[in-house]
């Protein structure tokens, strides 16, 4: 397996928990790089379902160690509350977590910023999950921000939190919010920090020290392509890069120890939040919402849904370098007559086959659809490629071949045997 990146080629939400779990079978490090806790993977291990949104997904899985890297930024109060329900329902994190002393850390300041922002916005807000990343961000970049080696040296923590506690409580209150408690603040976090002190590691080195061993290890995006603060349908992004090159900056591992990239992309397409959606489809909202599908594992938001979009995830195979395609939910389309999937853009007289950088312009942008017709049989108890429908073949290869890279793994459910490998 070497070092594999593996990334979302939509637009988040595209099932990366359970692929990660699946393919840290064969890896012995896996890494999260990017992203707070507004991510959120979901895996189903027989009927258990477990939703992580610090931890990477491997932590479900003995024998493998897990590292949250520099390019994270951790709410600790969040972390230690994962911790502690893992270990409540049997999961072991001890010696097998690792958090980077370098990852800049979200605090309460931060979400009532997100909130107020998201408010003064109205009309024009970008839907992010008040989860404070965004802001958090904004301070590493302006280089105030604090780190994890700030959260547990405690007179560091108390002199440099108390500062910042008073430069953000002037902001609120120009938003007309109430403004924070020093006390309780510093409260919380000094109690989350003496639980997270013996997991603080320099990641770097200890990733450096695997690969010299001869260790595999899996480098996991949070988000999608198009969630990316540069690549990503700006402004209706989120803050961190969630690009394969973000694998690289957010655990100090360099690109020429990288190995392959797996794009994790559905069957159709989805999008939490606001911004641009180009195949979006009632029809298909409809169907998927009245399965029970797509509702946000961290906010519980129904997803917007529309058909694929393979002008996007081929922008998204040149962006990320991506060598394999993991195509998840396929079960999803079981019912149809007939499949839709997008392969150009159109917008007046202009035509498009890459995703425009103009937001406003991909907005007016109409999908240039071909169709497929569906497979009407059940697909979510096959378990070998040559046993699915030849439709589903056929659409499944047709999705490969506008998207320019090799099929690889086929998802037909959201446990990890129902995993096909192409």
């Amino acid at each position: 397996m070497a070092n594999t990146i593996l990334v979302g080629a939509q637009w988040g939400d595209e099932g990366k928990g359970k692929i990660i779990d699946v393919l840290t079978g064969q890896a012995d490090v896996v890494v999260r790089t990017q992203g707070g806790n507004n991510a959120g993977h979901t895996v189903f291990i027989g009927p258990k379902k477990f939703v992580l949104h610090l931890i990477p997904s491997g932590i479900l899985r003995r024998g493998k160690v897990c590292v949250i890297g520099n390019g994270v930024v951790v709410d600790p109060v969040g972390l230690v509350t994962e911790i502690q329900g893992l270990r409540k329902i049997g999961v072991k994190v001890d010696g097998n977590l690792l958090l980077s002393e370098t990852a800049h850390v979200v605090f309460p300041y931060h979400r009532e910023l997100d909130a107020q922002r998201e408010i003064l916005k109205g009309r024009n807000k970008i839907g992010t999950t008040k989860r404070g990343i965004g802001p958090a961000y904004g301070d590493k970049a302006a280089r105030v921000g604090l780190r994890v080696i700030d959260l547990v040296h405690p007179r560091r923590l108390e002199e440099r939190l108390q500062q910042k506690i008073v430069e953000n409580n002037e902001v609120l209150k120009a938003f007309g919010a109430r403004p924070l408690s020093f006390k309780k603040v510093h409260a919380e976090y000094a109690a989350a920090a003496r639980v997270l002190k013996p997991f603080v590691e320099n990641t770097v080195v200890y990733l450096h020290e695997a690969m010299r061993a001869g260790k595999n290890i899996l480098f996991e995006g949070a988000q999608g392509t198009f969630l990316d603060i540069d690549h990503g349908t700006y402004p209706f992004v989120t803050s961190s890069n969630t690009t394969a090159g973000g694998a690289c900056t957010g655990s100090g591992v360099p690109p020429h120890r990288m190995d392959r990239v797996v794009g994790v992309m559905k069957a159709y397409t989805t999008r939490v939040g606001e911004g641009p959606l180009p195949t979006e489809s009632a029809e298909v909202a409809d169907l998927l919402h009245g399965m029970g599908r797509e509702f946000g594992s961290t906010t519980g938001r129904a997803r917007r849904c529309g058909w694929f979009d393979a002008v996007a995830t081929r922008h998204a195979t040149m962006v990320n370098g991506i060598d394999d395609l993991a195509v998840t939910n396929v079960d999803g389309l079981d019912s149809l007559d007939s499949i839709r999937v997008c392969v150009g853009y159109c917008a007046g007289k202009d035509t498009f086959n890459y995703v425009p950088s103009d937001a406003e312009l991909l907005a007016r942008c109409e999908p240039i659809y071909v169709d497929f017709p569906g497979w009407k049989t059940p697909t979510n108890r096959i378990r070998r490629w040559k046993d699915l429908p030849a439709r589903c073949r056929s659409y499944l290869q047709a999705v490969a071949k506008f998207t320019g890279a090799k099929l690889m793994i086929v998802s037909v459910g959201p446990a990890r045997e129902q995993t096909i490998f192409v």
